[in-house]
């Protein structure tokens, strides 16, 4: 356990109210305890503060006065993920190559590493130091990993990946698998392009569950430094990725396609391909993009278009069989009625 004030000095949050009290975890408002420290992001749950059991709260500096102590900071969200890490430490296992592993001869594997169970290792690939590798993972040959890599169960890196310092590849990920590539034949078969490119991760990305990026045809499909990806999200072969990106689950995206830096989908966006989204743009949820978007945009909808026109869109949809009914009557009444209007 934890003293308040302790905390908030590891925070850097200002201190209202006993710092004395102790914080055994940090949750939600609904579920806290008389131990717990919980926090508010948004303001439309200020009103549960009166109603929560926890020992105390983070808040923002300009939040009105709560009736148990607060730690005040600029970014409550932030100070929650952090007030986290005091509390939280998931269990590392301990470094050696389990007996099962396979791994060939010709593979460079850095200090202080970790291989788990049936974990099978190809011929000419390097991994750097601290290297978290568990159960059933496949590294095809050829592989380049940079230090502090983990890669949890059942992840499979195909054939010359490249990737670089502390990324997190979560169980089921495929990297590097064939992009969906085929020639039409005037017999009605397919003749299958050769996927000839690599997948290249820089430093500091991380992969959800289930989520899989293609090889490039040719050249690269390229995650670029810091951006993280949800579970089940498809990249398709030849993407780009940019800096600081962040894709929810579902998103697909179609063959080359480039996010530039900063860019932010929600979940079950899809974009048509051969197409660039510029610079920090936010796309709305289930939101298609068939053609190039401005840096800056916020978007929605199918064609995604601005997110203010779009939620006009949405609420004149539902008024629309009124409407048409009343035109049709207007029209009868002027002596323009046509055919029938279907509504």
């Amino acid at each position: 356990m934890m003293k308040l004030a302790d905390i908030a000095q590891r925070l850097g949050c200002e201190l209202r109210g006993d710092g004395e009290i102790l914080i055994a975890g940090v949750t939600s408002l609904d579920q806290a305890g008389p131990t717990d420290l919980t926090f508010v992001a948004n303001k439309k749950y200020l009103a549960k503060v009166v109603r929560t059991k926890a020992a105390a709260v983070i808040l923002s500096a300009t939040d009105p006065e709560v009736g148990i102590p607060s730690l005040r900071t600029a970014n409550p969200y932030l100070a929650f993920a952090r007030a986290l890490e005091l509390f939280y430490s998931p269990a590392l296992p301990a470094e050696g190559i389990h007996p099962t592993a396979v791994i060939s001869p010709q593979v460079r594997i850095g200090s202080h590493a970790f291989v788990g169970p049936y974990a099978v290792i190809g011929d000419g690939v390097v991994i750097g130091d601290y290297a978290r590798i568990f159960a059933h993972v496949v590294i095809y040959p050829q592989v380049h990993i940079g230090h502090h890599f983990t890669a949890h169960a059942g992840v499979v890196i195909r054939e010359g990946t490249q990737i670089g310092d502390r990324v997190t590849l979560h169980s089921g990920v495929v990297i590097g698998g064939d992009g969906f590539g085929y020639v039409p034949l005037p017999d009605g078969t397919s003749y299958k392009i050769p996927q000839t490119g690599i997948v290249v991760l820089e430093d500091d990305v991380e992969v959800g569950a289930n989520t899989t990026i293609d090889r490039a045809t040719v050249g690269r499909t390229v995650i670029r430094r810091g951006a993280k990806i949800d579970n089940l999200v498809m990249i398709a072969h030849g993407c780009e990725v940019g800096e600081g990106s962040l894709l929810a689950a579902q998103v697909g995206l179609s063959g080359s396609t480039i996010l530039e830096a900063g860019v932010r989908m929600g979940g079950q966006v899809g974009t048509a391909g051969h197409l660039t989204v510029g610079k920090n743009t936010m796309v709305a949820a289930q939101s298609g993009i068939p053609n190039d978007v401005p840096p800056n945009s916020v978007i929605g909808g199918y064609p995604a278009v601005d997110i203010f026109s779009w939620r006009r869109y949405s609420a004149a949809l539902p008024k629309l069989p009124a409407v048409l009914r009343r035109l049709r009557r207007i029209e009868r009444v002027l002596g323009m009625g046509g055919g029938r209007t279907e509504e």
